[in-house]
């Protein structure tokens, strides 16, 4: 299975910017194979990358953060997935701060969940409790609803198609009060959602779906991370606008992987 390394620009970065950073990552890194590095940059930026990119596509792949689950229509202002088929090969779905920040709820995600499927690009869906859920015994139980919610519209062979990433909300940069999560603690949540994919589709299908880590993920402790059996890779936020970072776990990646 691949690994996969996943930098999440959030707001930040003009396009201008987004293009110098994408130009810096070119000139340092190399295709691995088995390894996969995509970025997500403001969906401003994404058709000027992906010019950019041209023939260097094998090198890195680009992914949505976020779209609307419609293929056409009267939606102002929103862009659907549809249109981005070709452009990215990537979107996120269900990231904490679109579940708390916009209201994001299980209905909404499984729709974005299908839409991406249908179109052909591939599903990031974050799953992850808060510190009070967490603290309250209720980790399994959110897992468990958080990721059999956005994935009920599917069906088992499209669940393949589909990456999970566990991101605790308690331990994401710039959430007030961020802690660094315990390699022992991701461990833990990595099993319950292996076992969860396990006992709803099987064996075989739970163990091609790849499942990332995400939270506060920095040069430090990312080798910590990638080690966890059942990791297949890594969602970054801050450390995904540094390119030095950046570029350092990618070389940790690369190492592991070896």
């Amino acid at each position: 299975m691949k690994t996969y390394i996943v930098g999440n620009w959030k707001m930040n970065l003009t396009v201008g910017e987004s293009s110098i950073y994408l130009q810096k990552l070119l000139k340092r890194i190399r295709p691995t194979k088995g390894l996969e590095i995509v970025v997500a940059p403001s969906v401003i930026a994404l058709q000027p990358l992906g010019i950019q990119l041209g023939r260097a596509k094998s090198k890195i792949k680009l992914c949505v953060q976020n779209f609307y689950h419609r293929d056409y229509g009267a939606y102002t202002g929103e862009v659907s997935v549809t249109q981005l088929r070709g452009l990215v090969d990537y979107a996120i779905v269900g990231h904490s701060e679109r579940r708390y920040v916009f209201g994001e709820t299980n209905k909404d995600l499984k729709q974005k969940v299908a839409a991406a499927i249908r179109n052909n690009i591939t599903p990031i869906l974050c799953i992850g409790e808060t510190e009070n859920e967490r603290n309250f015994g209720e980790t399994a139980d959110v897992l468990r609803d958080e990721l059999f919610g956005a994935l009920s519209e599917i069906d088992a062979d499209d669940v393949k198609k589909v990456i999970v990433a566990y991101e605790p909300v308690w331990a994401i940069s710039g959430t007030k009060g961020a802690k660094i999560a315990a390699p022992d603690d991701v461990a833990e949540s990595i099993n319950l959602i292996r076992n969860e994919l396990k006992e709803i589709y099987g064996k075989e299908i739970a163990e091609e779906v790849p499942v990332l880590y995400g939270g506060s993920v920095n040069p430090n402790n990312a080798g910590a991370y990638l080690t966890i059996p059942g990791v297949n890779g890594l969602l970054i936020g801050g450390s995904s606008l540094i390119s030095d970072h950046f570029v350092d776990i990618i070389e940790l990646a690369k190492r592991i992987r070896s």
